[in-house]
This record gives C-alpha cells, sequence and structure tokens, in this order.
C-alpha cells in the first residue's frame, strides 16, 4: 500500500480537467492507464528521471476504480485531495449549495478518533 501513490494519483488528475473528465467517465481505463503510464514520473523534474516500483494494490486500485472515498480515507488518501477531485468529479451533479460536499462528509461520520494516518 502506498498512501503516496495514492495522494500522487488525487494531486495529479485533480489539476488536469482532460484526466478529470476521463476519470468521471472511464474510472477504471484511467486508473489503469495513469498506473501504466504516470505512476513512477517524478514530479516537477525533467522526463528522464523515473522510478520502477510504484503500483497500486488491487485495494486501492478498486478503490480509485470505483469513486470509494471512503475506503480511499481508510486507507490514508489525503481527505483535501480527495475532496477537491471529487468536487470536480461530481459537485454538477447536485441542485443545492453544498449538496456533494455534505454527501460526501455523511459518508465519512462513521469514523470516530483517531482518524486513519494520512501522513506519507
Amino acid at each position: 500500500m502506498s498512501k503516496y501513490l495514492l495522494n500522487k494519483f488525487l494531486f495529479m488528475v485533480d489539476r488536469d480537467p482532460e484526466l478529470v473528465e476521463r476519470y468521471r467517465s472511464e474510472p477504471r481505463e484511467l486508473v489503469a492507464w495513469w498506473e501504466a503510464e504516470c505512476a513512477n514520473t517524478v514530479l516537477n523534474c525533467h522526463t528522464g528521471e523515473a522510478s520502477t516500483w510504484l503500483r497500486f494494490d488491487d485495494v486501492e486500485r478498486e478503490a480509485l476504480a470505483t469513486h470509494d472515498h471512503v475506503k480511499l480515507f481508510e486507507l490514508g488518501a489525503h481527505p483535501f485531495l480527495t475532496l477537491t477531485l471529487f468536487i470536480a468529479l461530481f459537485e454538477r451533479d447536485n441542485t443545492e449549495p453544498l449538496e456533494y460536499q455534505k454527501s460526501f462528509g455523511a459518508r465519512l461520520a462513521h469514523f470516530s478518533m483517531p482518524y486513519p494516518d494520512i501522513a506519507t
């Protein structure tokens, strides 16, 4: 399990409108593509630098592919990164102000202190 890689995925996808739309419409395909093409890139570095060992485990891959923000929180993904990406994905489907954000929080209400560790 790699909280770093989960957070890197959330961060990178959230900052690219094309990736946001691909993640919304075909999440499983986008996760597979991102893992193969982007997971081992070194951010803010020239393209010649890359890692070789980073990959999602099956639980992480499934949580991302199913947009399961509760499971991502449980796995230690940073809630701010998850929330900002999921607002971009799903807020448009709601009609009331903050409707999606309230729903997002309500689905996390069963967690109690101490919350899952989000340190990377």
